[in-house]
C-alpha cells in the first residue's frame, strides 16, 4: 500500500478539527481531515452546546458561517432552571437574553462539514500511532493498514489522542465524577411531568454531592445526565445491557429525591456510562517542529465551565489563522498559536476544575445560588 503526503493533515473530525480546516479554506491553504467514524451519519451527534461570543461564536466568524449559524440557535435554549433535590425550585431564567445561545451539536457538525471541499474529510481512518520523520515531517498509521506523511501534523483527535505522545507524555486522569447518561424522546407528549421539570433549556439539581444536568433538545426529547462522585470503578458494576437494573441500580444513589427528578433516569429510553476525565490544569508542551494540538488532545477537561467545544473550535480558528499569516513559516505560526493557546486552556481548565468541586461539594446547590445571584460589581 503506497504511501500517501498531505502538507496539512488534521487527525480528528470533531468541531475544531472542523473549524481549522474550514478556516484554513477560507483563507486559501487546503487541509485533510482524517477522521475514525465511517460517515457523517455513522452516530447521532447529539447534545447542545452553548456558543460563547467570546471564542465559539469569534470561530464561526473566522470561518465566514456566522450568519448561517444564527440559523440554527434554539429559541429558549437560554432558559436555566435550577433546583434543589425536594424538587424546590431556587433559581429561573425563562428569556433568551445573554451572548451564549444553544446550537444542537449536530446541527453545527454539519454547517462546517457542508461549508467544505468535497473530499476534505477521509472517513473511517482511526489512527494507531504517529512518528517523527525529521525536518519537521511525520508519518501517521491507521488500522486499516494505511498510512500518510505530513508536513503539518494536528492533533484535533481528542482525550486519547494519538498524536499527543509526540510533543507530551501526559494522560487523562478520572475526575472523580461519573455520568449516567440518558434520554427521554418526546418529552411533552410522553413525558411531561419530567418536561415540565426541566423547562425550555437548560436545567440542574444538585445536592449531596450529586445532581442532574439537562438539556431540552430541539427535537424534543431530553438529555439527562445523572451524576455523582464515585470511584472509577464504580460503573463497572453495572450492567448497562440490562437498563432496568441499570437504572435501579443509579437510583439507589438518588434515595429521597423528589420523585419527578427520579423520572429523568426511572423513564428514561436509553441510558449511557461516562466517566469525566481531565488533562492537568496548566498542560503544556515544548515547541516540537511540525506538529500541535487543539481542543480536547491539547486540554480535555471537565464540562463544568461549558468550554470544551468553544475552545476547541477556537483552537482551530486561532491555528489556521496563525498558519495562513506564516505562509512559509510553519514554526512561526505554530510557536504563535501554542503562545496563547497555553494560558487559555489553563484559565478554563481551572475555572472547569473548580465548578467541579464547587458543585459536587458539601454545600454544592447553596454555592451555585450563590454564584448566579452574586453581584458582579459589589466590592465586599
Amino acid at each position: 500500500m503506497s504511501v500517501e503526503h498531505f502538507p496539512i493533515a488534521i487527525i480528528g473530525g470533531g468541531l475544531g478539527g472542523l473549524t481549522a480546516a474550514r478556516v484554513l479554506h477560507v483563507n486559501g491553504v487546503e487541509s485533510a481531515i482524517f477522521e475514525l467514524e465511517t460517515s457523517a451519519a455513522a452516530r447521532t451527534q447529539g447534545g447542545m452546546l452553548d456558543i460563547h461570543a467570546e471564542n465559539g461564536q469569534k470561530a464561526l466568524q473566522a470561518a465566514g458561517l456566522h450568519d448561517e449559524f444564527t440559523k440554527l440557535i434554539h429559541e429558549g435554549g437560554q432558559s436555566f432552571r435550577l433546583m434543589g433535590p425536594d424538587g424546590t425550585v431556587h433559581l429561573a431564567e425563562d428569556d433568551n437574553a445573554g451572548d451564549r445561545p444553544e446550537v444542537d451539536r449536530g446541527d453545527l457538525r454539519d454547517l462546517l462539514l457542508n461549508s467544505l471541499p468535497d473530499g476534505t474529510v477521509h472517513w473511517g481512518r482511526k489512527a494507531t500511532g504517529a512518528r517523527a520523520l525529521g525536518d519537521g515531517r511525520h508519518e501517521v498509521t491507521f488500522t486499516d493498514g494505511s498510512s500518510l506523511t505530513t508536513d503539518l501534523l494536528i492533533g484535533a483527535d481528542g482525550a486519547w489522542s494519538r498524536v499527543r505522545p509526540l510533543v507530551s507524555d501526559a494522560k487523562p486522569h478520572y475526575t472523580g465524577i461519573s455520568f449516567v447518561e440518558t434520554d427521554l424522546f418526546e418529552a411533552d407528549s410522553r413525558h411531561p411531568r419530567s418536561a415540565a421539570v426541566v423547562g425550555a433549556g437548560f436545567f440542574i439539581s444538585l445536592g449531596d454531592e450529586r445532581g442532574f444536568l439537562a438539556h431540552r433538545e430541539t427535537d424534543g426529547s431530553l438529555h439527562v445526565y445523572a451524576a455523582l462522585k464515585a470511584d472509577e470503578g464504580w460503573l463497572d458494576t453495572l450492567d448497562f445491557t440490562d437498563h432496568t437494573a441499570a437504572k435501579a441500580a443509579v437510583l439507589t444513589h438518588f434515595e429521597g429525591w423528589d420523585e419527578s427528578l427520579r423520572a429523568l433516569v426511572a423513564d428514561a429510553e436509553t441510558i449511557t456510562p461516562r466517566r469525566i476525565h481531565a488533562l492537568p490544569v496548566g498542560h503544556h508542551w515544548d515547541r516540537v517542529p511540525g506538529v500541535t494540538l487543539l481542543g480536547d488532545a491539547a486540554h480535555v477537561m471537565s464540562p463544568f465551565a461549558g468550554e470544551g467545544a468553544n475552545l476547541a473550535m477556537f483552537d482551530g480558528s486561532e491555528l489556521a489563522l496563525a498558519v495562513a499569516a506564516h505562509p512559509a513559516d510553519t514554526e512561526a505560526a505554530l510557536a504563535a498559536y501554542e503562545k496563547a493557546l497555553f494560558p487559555r486552556s489553563e484559565a478554563s481548565a481551572a475555572e472547569s476544575a473548580a465548578s467541579l468541586d464547587m458543585m459536587f461539594g458539601k454545600r454544592g446547590l447553596e454555592q451555585m445560588v450563590e454564584f448566579f445571584t452574586s453581584d458582579p460589581t459589589s466590592t465586599e
